[in-house]
């Protein structure tokens, strides 16, 4: 990691990544010191907030706490209140694509004929310095439409089309630091950095344009955690001299601890939220995770843990019940599948798959859900408008249950040596991409992010703690996940190639899946420890 660069900085704020040609377009002096201004008011108490997360999980570790609809909150939940309404270009969300803030990728995926467009900063995005700056400037240009791109290999050129996606931004988790950026001698948190410059650069243009700056927040457990983002907020809106509520988000319900609390995470954004998103990937992750210690927990194989899955399909209707009721938009999940080429059969049941998934989605009141591939936006808008007469389906209200058990029972199900063997996979391969600066991964015909290689670690955590075994009657145990890992490692080796493997950063992947699997306590992200392997080149 590079050390200070030549920028005149404010009192206390240090940059210790290259500042390559245009930064310094995004770091001005005003922008650095909003970050400056967020970090001193608000970093203690997100670090509060995650260390609250720890003690609760110790908590449940101890079995000291069962995961439950807060009492103390009734009375928000039993409320008659509601959000204001989304802006026009929010009212027709029926499908999103999203994907990483790579410059081809913007442009394609603004161009790609879905409702809205999520620009991921996140799980989709390796959040190494070149990719989250060289993000904010692409997205800066798209925003002011002077973003193109021509590929150096194939010559061919991409610009925006005269009607594009509306773009909403995922800043990256509370968990995240940016380590890039250091005030007062502590780095600051990504989350604050990614949301802050991207408002602070573009909310007069997107006014100007008729939109407005619109986000995903990821991660979110608690009512508490809500607040803060309520805070940072409110306190931007006021510092560049905005409406309140000009800043609209969508919260991402991708911890199992969210799900007893959502009335309570949309009252505490209530001024600024316009929708909650079934995040189903990460949510199984949250789900082993919370629950770790339990071993009348354990899933079964991942391919098996779908949303017709019980606690799956209870966790997605309440979500719709609780935003339609309040009057938020419940946007529904992810379907990784993407096209299949040169392989017309296995082609047509992706779309198949893509099509009774989005078909799902809509038949049980979701406003609208995500796709991961330009080509699986027409079946998916083709699903949704099959079942919906108008923008949005706010008027559904299904019945949610109010038993925790019902969120918590784990399905039954089998776990095979297959299934061992295809997380160990994918989680070897994804990590590699990831530590390669790729984070959405095409890996056997699937589009996926960081949620993928969480799932895999975790299971494989949970099945060798919890001594699970295969179909077969096999234990699930140190060697026999020792002997799935170098299988992984003999396949991977021989179809990429020495040189590829070594490039790929592949042996780096493998020592840090093994420190996942057979670490004695529960590691809470795999993109921590990871993370420091990208900051240190």
């Amino acid at each position: 990691m590079r050390g200070d660069s030549d920028l005149p900085l404010p009192d206390g704020v240090r940059i210790r990544g290259e500042m390559r040609p245009g930064y310094e377009t995004i770091l001005t002096p005003e922008a650095l010191a909003l970050l400056a201004d967020l970090h001193r008011r608000f970093d203690a108490e997100r670090k509060r907030l995650l260390k609250a997360r720890l003690d609760r999980q110790a908590r449940l570790d101890a079995g000291e706490e069962q995961l439950d609809f807060p009492a103390e909150t009734a009375a928000i939940r039993a409320g008659e209140w509601t959000v204001p309404e989304a802006p026009q270009d929010l009212k027709d969300r029926r499908v999103e694509i999203t994907g990483p803030v790579d410059r081809k990728m913007i442009i394609n995926a603004l161009n790609s004929g879905a409702k809205g467009f999520m620009a991921d900063f996140e799980d989709a995005s390796t959040p190494s310095w070149t990719n989250m700056m060289d993000g904010q400037i692409n997205l800066r240009d798209a925003v002011r439409r002077e973003i193109d791109f021509t590929d150096e290999t194939s010559g061919k050129s991409y610009a925006l089309n005269d009607e594009t996606a509306v773009l909403i931004v995922r800043a990256r988790g509370l968990h995240l630091d940016e380590a890039h950026v250091e005030i007062d001698g502590a780095p600051m948190a990504g989350a604050f950095f990614d949301f802050a410059l991207y408002l602070f650069h573009n909310h007069g243009e997107l006014k100007r344009r008729g939109t407005g700056p619109y986000f995903y927040l990821p991660k979110l457990e608690t009512r508490h955690e809500a607040r803060l983002w309520s805070l940072v907020i409110r306190h931007c809106e006021e510092v560049l001299g905005l409406e309140r509520g000009t800043v609209r988000v969508t919260v991402l319900i991708e911890t199992l601890p969210a799900t007893f609390e959502l009335d309570e995470i949309i009252y505490a954004l209530r001024e600024n939220l316009t929708a909650l998103n079934a995040g189903r990937w990460d949510y199984i992750f949250s789900y082993i995770k919370r629950q770790r210690t339990d071993g009348t927990k354990v899933l079964p194989d991942r391919a098996a843990v779908t949303m017709a899955t019980p606690f799956m399909a209870e966790y997605a209707k309440r979500v719709i019940a609780v935003c339609h009721r309040r009057g938020a938009h419940a946007m529904g999940g992810m379907s990784a599948f993407i096209p299949v080429k040169g392989d017309e059969a296995r082609n047509a049941a992706a779309l198949d798959k893509v099509k009774a998934d989005k078909t799902r989605e809509a038949s049980i009141g979701h406003d609208g859900a995500w796709v991961a591939h330009p080509a699986l936006v027409p079946i998916a808008m083709a699903a949704f408008d099959k079942v919906m007469d108008g923008p949005n389906q706010l008027s559904v209200i299904p019945e949610a249950s109010d038993r925790a058990q019902d969120y918590l029972a784990a399905p039954e199900g089998e776990i095979t040596q297959a299934g061992v063997s295809a997380n160990v996979d994918v989680a070897i391969r994804y990590i590699a991409s990831w530590l390669s600066g790729r984070g959405a991964a095409p890996i056997h015909n699937l589009m996926e992010d960081a949620a993928t290689a969480e799932i895999s670690r975790a299971q494989l955590w949970q099945w060798r703690v919890h001594g699970a075994k295969t179909a077969d009657g096999q234990r699930i145990d140190k060697a026999r996940l020792d002997a799935a890992i170098d299988a992984a490692v003999a396949e991977i080796g021989a179809e990429a190639g020495q040189e590829a493997w070594q490039a790929g950063r592949y042996d780096e992947a493998v020592a840090l899946l093994r420190d996942l699997v057979f670490a004695e306590d529960f590691p809470e992200f795999l993109t921590l420890p990871a993370y420091e392997k990208i900051v240190a080149v």
